[in-house]
């Protein structure tokens, strides 16, 4: 299939729904949130939480960058600066956070524990979540999507963090500059989760 991307836009709050659509869609079988979220049901579940994150976080605190086709969301990134984000916003959105991992609550916990030693101190830019319309996905959509938040981040001379579950994402993202830090054996027999980080001023391609 072919793609024409008529933009690749900031999102707003009315757009929240369609991303949150796109990032379910992207995530319902991905290693992580299979580990993370209550499999019953885990798309309503998942649909829940990428509301929450996007309306509460990603929106008015971060930076979402939408891939728009033929004026349909078909790709989402979003991008967050920790500093950015207050306290209390996270404290506010915990428990529903909680509430919708359902079962795998501590099992979720337990993994962000172990990944929280290898997390970046520094100052940079976190690439919190991408996702590409399944129909889409093959058609350098994700590239065009991600091309944005890239480019802040090389702008503000900040290097950029991301953590997959993915290894054919772990490919992705190293022919467009990410390095991989760590490669992390969640407790409990979860996914290995790789985490990478991309220097300002790296480029590259790839077609996905």
């Amino acid at each position: 299939m072919s793609t024409r991307v008529v933009q690749v836009r900031t999102a707003v709050e009315a757009d929240v729904e369609a991303a949150a659509e796109v990032l379910t869609a992207g995530f319902l079988d991905y290693p992580w949130t299979a580990w993370t979220v209550d499999r019953e049901d885990r798309e309503q579940r998942l649909r829940a939480l990428h509301r929450l994150y996007l309306s509460r976080v990603g929106v008015p605190f971060g930076h979402v960058d939408l891939g728009v086709v033929d004026s349909e969301v078909a790709a989402v990134a979003v991008w967050l600066r920790a500093s950015d984000v207050p306290a209390e916003v996270w404290a506010d959105i915990a428990p529903a956070a909680v509430e919708l991992a359902g079962a795998r609550a501590a099992a979720a916990a337990a993994a962000d524990a172990a990944l929280a030693p290898y997390r970046p101190s520094d100052e940079h830019l976190l690439l919190a979540s991408v996702a590409v319309a399944p129909e889409r996905q093959g058609t350098g959509l994700g590239t065009r999507a991600l091309a944005p938040g890239l480019e802040r981040a090389d702008l503000e001379q900040l290097p950029v963090h991301l953590e997959t579950s993915s290894e054919r994402n772990v490919r992705f993202y190293g022919r467009l500059g990410f390095g991989v830090v760590e490669a992390v054996e969640l407790p409990g027999g979860g996914p290995r989760t790789w985490l990478m980080r991309r220097e300002p001023g790296t480029s590259g391609r790839d077609d996905r």
